[in-house]
């Protein structure tokens, strides 16, 4: 039988362990564990320009607006009487935000106006669950930075349907299509869009054309497009392509042979006169050639000159390349068929060489003909006893036959400098007797004006006696010659003579 002391003991050991119980489970649950509370779905909207173009899934519970139908005054309808201080205009302007609060008591609701130029964002909100600031979708957040592009910027639906654009779209489209909606009329044909990625569009007012690159790329299924004005560049593109047309048709008609190899030492650009004065293929050419097989190809055909050593000339036309990068080459090529080829090696911009390759046989020939007319008129003026000298207009000795050297001792082609009409007056006046006319020789070779042919007579020093004849010849020029007439038998004689009147 149990005692009333067993009893009470078992009671106090029930008690301490339910206590006990208790005091766990209790320090168990604490706020850590708890279950957090859901919040409410956010509700926001974007309008541009007054119109919605956005809304997030949440509007049901507040205000459900379609974008692109709906406007600014549809949700002031909607909201005037719980926030009475919700502007009946959308904000615009200089960016900025303002927080409105609700008039009835019971809900602590909040509307929060950001706005940026002509987009203003709604976002309604409970402050004591929501956080306002909460990021919206990427393509809310991609529209409010694409706003103040200065670059045409717009979004479409996969079949081509304008959901939104920025103001220098609607700018680009006023200028393009004037009083028009951009709906009616799309700015750029979705058609070309497919097709190419640089497209034009008139200027209504100037009627010139401007290019535009246009790129895209695609967020949640909506195409995001951007226009860059390309138009200077275009028109660079189409400036460099006219200037480098002229230059082809330019050097088409040159006589001289072009070739022009860009820094990799390839051929780049050659004309018409170049296939016919190397006698190389317009294919070969068209292969683009480096300048060593280029070379070799010449001289496989005979246009140039043969070298005694391969190799060395291998090492000459690596010479060859190196001077004409500096714009020091230039050669005559004697070919064996008789031609002679004038080749010059001059540099370009880029590290570019050109070549040029004239033909001068026509000029070679010429010189050899006037030069050995020169010296048939030397030898013939050679023969004869009389001495001559021809002075220019300017006074310059420039010519003598070779009885003029032997009387007065003197060559003209070993001087240092140009024999004027007074040097040689000084060299006659020192191997003759005094005689007062050798001024009026000096004046009558300067003189331009009544210029007749005279005669005085000359006496040298030993006694000879001379006539030296002044005549007046072409271009300006005079012509003077000592004609030996007889010997006196004394100087004193000579000196007697010329002081008698």
């Amino acid at each position: 039988m149990i005692s009333a002391f067993d009893i009470a003991c078992i009671l106090l050991a029930i008690l301490a362990s339910g206590s006990v119980a208790y005091l766990w489970l209790s320090h168990e649950k604490t706020p850590d564990t708890a279950a957090p509370k859901e919040s409410e779905p956010k509700i926001s909207y974007l309008f541009d320009h007054g119109v919605l173009q956005h809304a997030s899934d949440g509007i049901g519970e507040f205000c459900a607006l379609e974008p692109g139908f709906h406007e600014w005054s549809d949700l002031y309808d909607f909201v005037v009487e719980m926030f009475p201080q919700f502007p009946p205009e959308p904000k615009s302007g200089i960016a900025g935000s303002q927080y409105i609060s609700s008039s009835d008591t019971t809900t602590s609701r909040q509307i929060k106006i950001s706005w940026d130029q002509h987009l203003c964002r709604i976002v309604v909100f409970d402050p004591d669950k929501e956080d306002p600031l909460a990021e919206t979708d990427s393509r809310t957040l991609l529209r409010c930075l694409s706003s103040g592009l200065s670059i045409p910027v717009w979004h479409t639906n996969k079949a081509g349907k304008i959901l939104w654009s920025n103001n220098a779209c609607h700018e680009l489209h006023e200028r393009v299509y004037p009083g028009q909606p951009c709906s009616a009329q799309p700015l750029f044909d979705p058609v070309r869009l497919e097709a190419a990625k640089r497209i034009s569009v008139r200027i209504a007012s100037t009627q010139k054309k401007e290019w535009y690159e246009i790129t895209n790329i695609e967020i949640h299924g909506v195409l995001c497009y951007q226009a860059i004005c390309v138009t200077d560049l275009v028109r660079a593109e189409e400036a460099r392509r006219n200037f480098v047309q002229t230059l082809t048709k330019t050097f088409a008609h040159l006589s001289i042979g072009l070739a022009i190899f860009d820094r990799n030492n390839q051929l780049a650009l050659f004309n018409p006169a170049l296939v016919d004065l190397s006698s190389l293929d317009a294919e070969f050419l068209s292969s683009r050639p480096t300048l060593h097989c280029f070379f070799d190809r010449l001289r496989e055909n005979r246009k140039m000159p043969e070298p005694k050593n391969y190799t060395d000339w291998r090492l000459a036309i690596s010479d060859l390349i190196s001077a004409a990068h500096d714009g020091r080459y230039e050669e005559t090529w004697s070919i064996d068929t008789g031609q002679t080829l004038r080749v010059r090696g001059r540099p370009h911009p880029d590290g570019a060489t050109a070549f040029l390759i004239e033909d001068i046989s026509a000029e070679v020939s010429l010189t050899r003909s006037f030069r050995a007319e020169l010296e048939l008129g030397q030898s013939l003026l050679d023969t004869l006893e009389d001495a001559i000298a021809v002075f220019s207009m300017a006074g310059v000795l420039t010519f003598s036959n070779a009885a003029y050297q032997k009387l007065w001792q003197v060559d003209p082609e070993k001087a240092f400098a140009d024999v004027t009409i007074y040097d040689a007056v000084q060299i006659w006046k020192r191997r003759c007797a005094p005689n007062f006319s050798w001024g009026e020789i000096e004046s009558y070779v300067g003189n331009i004006e009544d210029r007749k042919h005279w005669s005085m007579p000359v006496y040298l020093s030993e006694g000879s006696q001379m006539t030296c004849n002044i005549s007046p010849i072409t271009a300006g020029a005079t012509l003077i010659r000592f004609h030996m007439s007889e010997k006196l038998t004394t100087p004193a004689v000579a000196q007697d003579l010329i002081a008698t009147p």
